[in-house]
């Protein structure tokens, strides 16, 4: 099996496409699909070599990734930071209240706009930060409701968790397989646990609070709280 990032991200692409989810989801998006021009891109400018951190979320925020198929993909942060921009599709069914628009999205992400602010604070430069790390999702689908309504992963039902967990497993084990990180930098508790999963209870993970604006603590300091985890000094192993 091939072990690059682009070949990664083609059979995870082709594997979850191949699921089917019940009601409440009423709609499933795949950037992986649809905005694989850029996030093509950001595979051939960051993704290349060994990575000592691996920084890795959970799924697709409709205003993040779904827009711009770039983790945690606020427009600005990917177009400004990152410097990439391309051509984002449709996927096959529209929800008419999360219409993808792409780079034309004037809508930000929360969540994007945090940890790439914080990872330019912290870092300086994209070339800088993607020298020794890289950024991922767990899992590369939005799951909606009828209203709109996002559904993260963890809220599915047992019996289509278990296929769609096992997909993403296997891409993320071939991710550090092909990395071979020192630390994985999960960003919530969720991604945290599918790290410990896949790479067992002796990896190095590191959990920074999630940066949506959903967590109260994220709205008081997250900047902060991620720093602090991130310069707390390891724990003996």
């Amino acid at each position: 099996m091939a072990s690059t990032l682009p070949a990664i991200g083609k059979d995870l692409a082709r594997a979850v496409a191949a699921l089917r989810f019940a009601a409440p989801v009423t709609h499933v998006y795949n950037p992986l699909e649809y905005a694989w021009s850029p996030h093509a891109e950001y595979l051939r400018r960051y993704g290349t070599g060994r990575k000592k951190t691996l920084w890795l979320g959970m799924n697709p925020g409709p205003f993040g990734m779904a827009q711009t198929g770039i983790p945690f993909g606020d427009v600005d942060a990917v177009r400004r930071f990152l410097g990439i921009e391309g051509k984002v599709g449709k996927p096959p069914v529209e929800h008419p209240r999360r219409p993808i628009l792409g780079f034309a999205c004037p809508r930000g992400e929360v969540s994007g706009r945090r940890l790439w602010g914080f990872i330019e604070q912290r870092f300086g430069t994209a070339s800088a930060f993607f020298a020794d790390n890289f950024v991922a999702n767990y899992c590369p689908l939005v799951f909606m409701d009828a209203s709109g309504r996002n559904i993260t992963p963890d809220k599915l039902p047992a019996a289509e968790r278990a296929p769609l967990f096992a997909a993403c497993d296997r891409a993320l084990a071939r991710m550090l397989e092909l990395f071979a990180p020192d630390t994985i930098v999960a960003v919530g508790q969720f991604a945290a646990a599918r790290a410990r999963a896949v790479a067992g209870d002796g990896a190095h993970i590191r959990c920074l609070p999630h940066p949506s604006p959903a967590s109260p603590l994220a709205n008081r300091g997250w900047a902060e709280a991620a720093a602090r985890v991130l310069d707390a000094e390891a724990p003996a192993r």
